[in-house]
C-alpha cells in the first residue's frame, strides 16, 4: 500500500471529491460504515474471497482489489463461502469463460442461504457485450459488474451496491485515465508486479485482448520509478514490469520514452536486485533493449518471446508483423548478446488454415531455438476477432495430434537445456516453504527455473546460492552452497 490514510478522518457527509484518488478514498470511508454495520449484524468480521483468472496483469489488478477490500474492513477468506466474492476474469480462451459460468452456479446456491452476500465480477470477460447481456438475463443475483478500464472505481461501485438493492453495472468501452496511489495488498512481501502500461495496439487476428483491454496507455516514467522506489523501501527485491507489449512502452507519452530507457532507470534503484518483464512482442524488440539486457546484471536472464507459429504464411494471417526468418534472426542477436539467457514462448496449434507444412515450420523453429519452456495452446475461436470468421477451421483430431507432437518436442528440448545446468551453483530467490514437503523451500533462478532445497521459512525473500544437484525436467532439487 502506497499511502496509509485514516478513513475516519474523511467527512462522508460532504459531497464526494471530484479528483482522483481522493474520490475513491471518500467512498472507501462510506463503505467502511456499511461493513462495520454488517460486522455488528453478523457478530464477526466479514470476509472476502478473490479468484483471479488469466495473466499477470490480472493478478496485479487483484492485489488492488484486495487492498481496497481490506481497507474498507473485510478480511481475506480461503474459500468462496465468504461475505464478498469477486472473480477477476479472463477471456483469452473460451475455457476461462466456462470456468466463471460454472462457479457462478455454485455461488447462486450459496447466496440464497446467505442473502447479505455480495458477488462481483470484473476483468476482461466483462468487456464482452454478450457476456453482460447473459448476466443481466440469467444471473441477476450478481451484485456488481465492471470491466478493465475502471478498476480504480471499485470502492465507489461497492458503495453504490450497498446503497441500492439491484445489480450495478459499470462498463467503459475505453479510457485514457490512469489513477495512481490506491491501496494494494501484495501477495509477496519481497517481489511485486508493476504495471507500466495498459492496453494493446497490435490486433493479432486471433486475440480478443485489444477489444477488452483497450488501446495502449503508458504510465509516466516518473510515476513508475516512484512506485518501484517505494516497493524497494518496503523490502521488495524483485519487480516484474507488466504490459501487453512492454516494447511499445512510452510511444504515446507527450515526451516519448523507450522501454529500454525506462528499464535502465529502474536498474539504478537501490534495493532492487532482480528485474523481470513481460510480455515482449518480437516485432519491436529493439537493439537498444538487447544492449540494456546485456549490460545490466539486475535484469533476469529470462525472456518470454511469443512465437505463436513458425510459418511465415500463418504469421501473416495472424497479423503478427514478423516472419520466421526475422524471428530466428532476433533470437540469434539475443543469444549473442546474452549467451546464458533462457527463452520461453507461446505457440498456437490449429490456427485456421494451418497445414501440415505450416506445422512443420513451427516444429523447425522449436528445434532451432531450443526453448527452455513453452506455453502451447490449441487455437480457441474468439467471437469478435477476425480469425473467428475464417472458414478453414482445422479438424479437432488433426489439431490434437499436432499438439501432442509439439508438446513432446518442447519437453525434450527443454529437458536437455535444463540438464546442462546440473551441478552448477546459482542464485535463488526463495519464495515459499515447499507445499508438498515442509523441510524444503522453493525458489526461482534468474532464468525462471524452479528449485527445491532444504531450508526454513527464515530464507523466504532472500537470494541465496544453491547447488543444482538433480534435474527433474522443469525444476531442480538442490542444496545451499
Amino acid at each position: 500500500m502506497y499511502h496509509e490514510i485514516d478513513l475516519k478522518q474523511i467527512d462522508i457527509n460532504q459531497e464526494p471529491p471530484v479528483e482522483e484518488p481522493e474520490r475513491q478514498y471518500y467512498f472507501m470511508a462510506k463503505c467502511r460504515e456499511h461493513v462495520e454495520a454488517l460486522e455488528r449484524k453478523l457478530g464477526r468480521r466479514p470476509c472476502f474471497f478473490t479468484q483471479t483468472f488469466g495473466c499477470q496483469m490480472n493478478a496485479r489488478d487483484s492485489e488492488k482489489l484486495t487492498g481496497i477490500l481490506e481497507q474498507i474492513g473485510y478480511q481475506a477468506a480461503d474459500s468462496e463461502e465468504a461475505d464478498f466474492v469477486i472473480y477477476n476474469t479472463c477471456t483469452v480462451r473460451e475455457n476461462a469463460n466456462n470456468k466463471v459460468w460454472g462457479r457462478l452456479g455454485y455461488l447462486n446456491t450459496y447466496k440464497k442461504q446467505h442473502p447479505h452476500m455480495k458477488i462481483a465480477l470484473c476483468g476482461c470477460m466483462m468487456q464482452e457485450p454478450e457476456v453482460i447481456e447473459k448476466l443481466k438475463k440469467s444471473y441477476r443475483f450478481v451484485d456488481l459488474i465492471f470491466g478493465t478500464h475502471n478498476i480504480y472505481k471499485f470502492a465507489e461501485l461497492i458503495a453504490l451496491s450497498f446503497a441500492q438493492d439491484r445489480m450495478v453495472t459499470d462498463i467503459w468501452e475505453s479510457t485514457d485515465q490512469i489513477v495512481e496511489d490506491l491501496p494494494i495488498e501484495r501477495k509477496y512481501r519481497f517481489k511485486s508486479g508493476v504495471n507500466i502500461m495498459f492496453g494493446c495496439n497490435n490486433f493479432c487476428s486471433y486475440c480478443i485482448v485489444p477489444y477488452v483491454r483497450g488501446r495502449e496507455r503508458s504510465r509516466k516514467p516518473e510515476d513508475i520509478v516512484r512506485e518501484v522506489e517505494a516497493l524497494a523501501a518496503d523490502g521488495v527485491v524483485e519487480v516484474m514490469l507488466l504490459g501487453q507489449n512492454v516494447n511499445s512502452y512510452g510511444k504515446n507519452l507527450e515526451t516519448p520514452v523507450s522501454f529500454a530507457e525506462l528499464l535502465e532507470r529502474i536498474t539504478q534503484i537501490e534495493g532492487i536486485q532482480r528485474i523481470r518483464f513481460m510480455t515482449s512482442h518480437p516485432k519491436d524488440l529493439s537493439d537498444e533493449l538487447i544492449d540494456v539486457m546485456a549490460r545490466c546484471d539486475k535484469i533476469c536472464r529470462h525472456l518470454h518471446l511469443p512465437l505463436q507459429s513458425g510459418s511465415s504464411r500463418i504469421l501473416k494471417e495472424m497479423n503478427r508483423r514478423y516472419d520466421k526468418e526475422q524471428y530466428l534472426a532476433l533470437v540469434k542477436n539475443i543469444r549473442q548478446a546474452v549467451p546464458n539467457i533462457a527463452l520461453t514462448t507461446d505457440i498456437i496449434v490449429g490456427f485456421p488454415g494451418e497445414t501440415e507444412e505450416d506445422f512443420d515450420e513451427t516444429m523447425d523453429v522449436v528445434k532451432q531455438v531450443g526453448y527452455d519452456s513453452a506455453f502451447t495452446f490449441i487455437y480457441s475461436k474468439r467471437t469478435g476477432t477476425p480469425a473467428a470468421e475464417l472458414k478453414q477451421q482445422v479438424p479437432e483430431e488433426v489439431v490434437k495430434d499436432r499438439f501432442d507432437r509439439l508438446l513432446k518436442e518442447v519437453q525434450q528440448g527443454a529437458a536437455k537445456r535444463a540438464q546442462a545446468l546440473t551441478g552448477r551453483v546459482e542464485e535463488v530467490l526463495v519464495e515459499e516453504v515447499n507445499q508438498q514437503e515442509e523441510a524444503l523451500v522453493t525458489g526461482r533462478l534468474s532464468n525462471n527455473f524452479i528449485v527445491h532445497f532444504p531450508g526454513t521459512n527464515e530464507l523466504i525473500g532472500k537470494i541465496v546460492a544453491v547447488r543444482l544437484k538433480e534435474c527433474k525436467g522443469f525444476y531442480f532439487y538442490g542444496e545451499m552452497a
